[in-house]
């Protein structure tokens, strides 16, 4: 997997997608607190690995976290890390299959992207990219070339 570089500069107006989340579906983004710490790196390691659920654990040890999720009542239905496991890099995310193809995973990643521009990045890293195409399409993101090896190349695995 090939890291990507995104312009922070140029991201895509999330207002109305969140608005209509919000309105429609009853959903709020929003940073997770210490409290929450173990009901959120508990979600993903259940719904997406333990390797996520360790780099999800890391953004609680900074204030404000560097997470965001997505929760409509007592349930997350998605979250978006950064500078987690490095400094600068945006990821791990994730949005459950059921709720996939609503905007939600695009609201996280540009909120996400936001803060990094706040934090007074102008260009950020997407680490270890899967799904390359929505990251170009969303964000305009643009494949790191000679990127395979990346600080994710010698990663241990847990078993599944």
């Amino acid at each position: 997997m090939q890291d990507m570089l995104v312009r922070l500069l140029d991201l895509p107006d999330i207002t109305k997608a969140e608005k209509q989340l919000l309105e429609k579906e009853h959903i709020v983004f929003r940073k997770p607190i210490p409290p929450e710490k173990s009901i959120v790196v508990n979600w993903v390691r259940e719904n997406f690995s333990v390797n996520w659920a360790d780099e999800t654990a890391a953004a609680f040890s900074n204030l404000p976290t560097t997470c965001f999720i997505a929760q409509k009542e007592q349930s997350i239905l998605g979250f978006a890390c950064f500078e987690s496991t490095a400094k600068n890099f945006f990821g791990p995310t994730g949005v459950l299959p059921s709720e996939r193809g609503k905007d939600i995973g695009k609201v996280l990643l540009v909120k996400s992207l936001m803060a990094l521009h706040e934090m007074g990045y102008a260009y950020a890293i997407i680490g270890g990219v899967g799904p390359a195409t929505y990251y170009e399409k969303t964000v305009g993101a643009k494949i790191i070339e000679k990127s395979e090896r990346s600080i994710y190349q010698n990663l241990l695995k847990h078993p599944k």
